[in-house]
């Protein structure tokens, strides 16, 4: 999993597998998600990123089952 911020346009891109895309969607817009041939998701794009995350607070927690 990959996450990048490109401060130049406010783009937060959020990969959670390499995979190649075959389709992508608009939830909204300033929001795609990517998919992978067989409908699972690859990657979240949000535009405006900063006015709509707390940008500068990432907490990651692995949780055992």
């Amino acid at each position: 999993m990959k996450i990048r911020y490109f401060k130049e346009t406010d783009t937060l891109y959020i990969e959670f597998r390499q995979s190649p895309v075959a389709e992508t969607r608009d939830l909204d817009e300033n929001t795609q998600v990517d998919f992978d041939e067989r409908g699972g998701i690859c990657a979240m794009t949000l535009e405006h990123a900063s006015e709509r995350a707390d940008l500068p607070a990432l907490d990651y927690q692995q949780v055992a089952a």
